[in-house]
């Protein structure tokens, strides 16, 4: 689509107060970086075996080996902190202090990444966890607690000490801490991975900006479908075409847009500072 068609279409929802609402997944922090989830760097060994990370990331595993999950995802945590937020992050948290009430960022990434760019807790639905946070195991509390930021930093492969066992204890219990993670054997709820809103905000959106995810798991994809069964439109930005991609361009006035975020996001933004309405006088 030409430049001046998508930001044409870009315009037309902002004149229209439509509400703008964005779903970012691993290709965005790719390019800060991070490996994703399904390459090469997701594998882990064990002994003499390699596990896959569907295999890593379950419930049922943290059961069987509590400490070496807990390694992997120490791992992942450490690969994260080391990263920084890129432009297309920055870019995400602009439009939402631009829209306000109008914006709602769902993201798949564990990383913290667009909080750290600066988007908003109020508006931004973190349907998969955080990385560095954790909770009981034994559910006998339901607050989320920071990862101890002496866990950040490990050897890749160093064995948990009697010491980091016990920062990983729950204080209210004295049972195990667990990541606060979607598991692949669990599913979303609204307590901790906000099911129900992020629905409820497909519902009210105009305008999806879909941007580095290719749809792996099910509540993207309502999002996605949710969008377009209400006649609203579906822009996807990612380097290679995905099951958003045939979406996009089913929806009214909707786009692929082959380029990183990190490259494309910006001049969105620009687009969006420009055609959104002057403020009401006082």
């Amino acid at each position: 689509m030409p430049l001046s068609d998508w930001a044409a279409t870009i315009r037309q929802h902002l004149s229209q107060r439509s509400r703008i609402s964005v779903l970012t997944g691993a290709g965005i922090s790719a390019e800060s970086g991070i490996p994703t989830f399904r390459g090469p760097e997701g594998y882990w060994t064990v002994g003499s075996k390699a596990y896959h990370p569907q295999e890593m990331a379950t419930l049922a595993m943290f059961h069987q080996r509590p400490d070496d999950v807990w390694q992997w995802y120490l791992h992942r945590a450490t690969v994260c902190h080391q990263a920084a937020p890129n432009p297309g992050h920055r870019a995400i948290a602009a439009m939402g202090d631009l829209l306000g009430d109008r914006f709602t960022l769902m993201t798949q990434n564990v990383d913290g990444l667009h909080q750290r760019a600066g988007s908003r807790d109020h508006h931004t639905f973190q349907i998969h966890g955080n990385v560095f946070q954790v909770r009981c195991a034994a559910a006998c509390r339901p607050d989320l607690l920071s990862l101890p930021a002496a866990l950040i930093g490990r050897d890749k492969m160093q064995p948990l000490s009697a010491l980091e066992r016990e920062l990983l204890t729950c204080p209210g219990c004295g049972q195990r801490l667990r990541p606060h993670v979607l598991w692949f054997d669990e599913s979303y709820d609204e307590t901790y991975f906000k099911f129900h809103s992020s629905l409820a905000a497909a519902a009210q959106t105009g305008l999806l900006l879909v941007v580095g995810t290719s749809g792996a798991t099910n509540l993207p994809n309502q999002v996605a479908w949710t969008v377009l069964q209400n006649g609203g439109t579906i822009m996807d930005v990612n380097p290679t075409p995905n099951p958003f991609s045939e979406l996009a361009r089913r929806s009214p006035g909707g786009a692929f847009i082959q380029q990183p975020s990190g490259r494309f996001l910006p001049e969105l933004l620009q687009v969006i500072r420009q055609g959104l309405p002057a403020p009401d006088p006082p």
